[in-house]
């Protein structure tokens, strides 16, 4: 069975603003992409949707407020696997 090409995308979230993609690419690059994000322990999402439509996005492009729902889940996915909450979180 053939592999599909890797596409990948990197946000960048700062807590306050909207996230903003700060690296994408496929093939090669996006092989990169992952493999530095591995290495600092950055959470990686695989989900393939999202993935496609965020790479329709260009370097520094806010994300469009109908993916907010969805991009939000994930921040919140990778927030939980970093042991990280928000400054006003209460257990």
């Amino acid at each position: 069975m053939k592999q599909s090409t890797p596409i990948a995308v990197a946000l960048e979230f700062d807590g306050e603003n909207t996230p903003v993609v700060n690296a994408r690419g496929i093939g090669s690059i996006a092989e990169k992409i992952i493999s530095i994000a591995e290495q600092h322990g950055v959470p990686l999402q695989k989900d393939k949707e999202l993935i496609e439509v965020l790479s329709d996005l260009n370097l520094g492009d806010d994300i469009p407020e109908n993916l907010y729902r969805a991009i939000a889940e994930v921040i919140a996915f990778a927030y939980i696997l970093t042991g990280k909450f928000p400054k006003n979180w209460k257990k």
